[in-house]
């Protein structure tokens, strides 16, 4: 932060910082969280197609590594073959992402490691708080002004890094807003999604803060039932399917998982769109002579730079996928980057092209567990390019910036985004 203010001090400079530490975090929340993108691995797509053209599903190795585990891990490369395995529920579980990963951190009723009939029912409960109804409020009330807001920020400087002054803050602001917390709480409601997000490399500072936001739920969930607001909390304690509700438990394991997973996907998939968009000027302008297309580029990014590499799945039963057979208890690794790539569905899959015509892809998962914020995740990603399109002229990478890139193994996304403007 100390260059960046350097570089674009002026008379309101103090406090247009202070400002933005107080309520989107500081650079010290952003490290904490940026270390967790897993190396500094730029492009993992030649490995992925090789594998991918090689065999579409292989089993790993593990002859050579000491104390595996018996249990065989498969590798799912081809578009066609993860479609298979989403799915398939029945064969494919993901039940042991409660039992292996998650279910001491997001809870016992984590969404995304329940199987049917288990699922149908919760998501059936939760899903009413992503209705068509509230997307459209969220956009006009809270989504539009959360752009407008960080937009004027930055719009008289003539220079930002668009990952720490926008994509960063905009999906925390969104987030906190839909779940109606209070707007002094933003800071403290960041840095407990972070570290939710850091489980796999920082394991016990996750599960304290899981329950500290369990802690401070139990307040507002009880004032929500008591009053409730327009705001997903609200919605989630008033949800009823059958005469069923949700219980407490429920809500606080579908809150765990919205926090950082709110954050995660907009903040990388943003990014990852204005990345691509900013080191190809020529697909850029056409944006701005054709706002038509801000859609396809929305959908071109995420195909393109998929957020999340993988997701895993276990087989309940022995089974063949691809002429592999794969042996009951195996660990299933869909390699949804792979996916994205597949030149038996795409056309030139490595070219960055808003002209292509869309076709689904895989980065929001799919079968009965595809994401439940995917709307939103769309939603919020064409906003902030439309606004950036209008309030930011000239939009461009500084040319003196060092390398901005996307990069990492398990997670994507760019760690920097010097632009000028003007």
């Amino acid at each position: 932060m100390d260059t960046h203010v350097k570089a674009t001090a002026d008379q309101d400079g103090d406090s247009v910082a202070a400002e933005r530490d107080r309520e989107a975090g500081d650079d010290s929340v952003f490290e904490v969280f940026d270390e967790d993108v897993a190396g500094d691995v730029r492009d993992p797509y030649p490995e992925l197609a090789a594998a991918r053209r090689a065999h579409p599903v292989q089993r790993l190795d593990t002859s050579n590594m000491p104390h595996a585990d018996d249990a065989a891990v498969f590798f799912v490369y081809g578009y066609d073959d993860i479609q298979e395995v989403l799915r398939d529920g029945k064969t494919y579980s993901s039940a042991h992402i409660i039992d292996m990963l998650m279910g001491d951190i997001m809870g016992k009723h984590i969404i995304l490691g329940m199987d049917d009939p288990e699922h149908r029912r919760y998501r059936a409960l939760v899903s009413t708080a992503f209705r068509q109804k509230a997307l459209a409020n969220w956009e006009e009330r809270l989504i539009v002004p959360a752009v407008d807001e960080l937009l004027d920020r930055i719009a008289d400087r003539g220079r930002a890094d668009l990952v720490t002054d926008f994509t960063f803050p905009f999906p925390t602001i969104v987030t906190a807003g839909m779940l109606g917390l209070p707007r002094e709480d933003l800071r403290q409601f960041q840095r407990w999604s972070i570290a939710i997000l850091g489980f796999h490399t920082h394991r016990e500072r996750a599960v304290n803060a899981a329950q500290e936001v369990k802690e401070y739920l139990a307040e507002i969930l009880a004032e929500r039932r008591r009053e409730p607001r327009e705001d997903v909390i609200s919605d989630l304690s008033r949800a009823e399917l059958d005469g069923e509700k949700l219980s407490d438990e429920e809500i606080f394991s579908f809150l765990r998982l919205l926090l950082p997973a709110g954050i995660e996907t907009t903040y990388r998939s943003t990014g990852n769109m204005l990345y691509s968009l900013l080191s190809r000027p020529e697909q850029l302008q056409a944006l701005r002579d054709n706002r038509a297309l801000i859609p396809r580029a929305v959908e071109e990014s995420i195909r393109f730079e998929t957020p999340l590499l993988n997701i895993t799945r276990m087989a309940t039963t022995t089974t063949v996928l691809h002429d592999v057979r794969i042996p009951a208890g195996s660990t299933v690794m869909l390699m949804l980057a792979a996916a994205n790539r597949d030149e038996s569905r795409w056309n030139d899959p490595d070219d960055f092209d808003i002209f292509r015509t869309p076709r689904p892809h895989t980065s929001f998962g799919g079968g009965s567990h595809n994401c439940l914020g995917i709307h939103l995740a769309r939603t919020e990603m064409r906003l902030a390019l439309e606004k950036m399109l209008d309030e930011l002229p000239n939009l461009r990478l500084d040319p003196d910036a060092d390398d901005p890139h996307i990069s990492g193994q398990v997670f994507r996304s760019p760690a920097a985004l010097p632009v000028l403007f003007g």
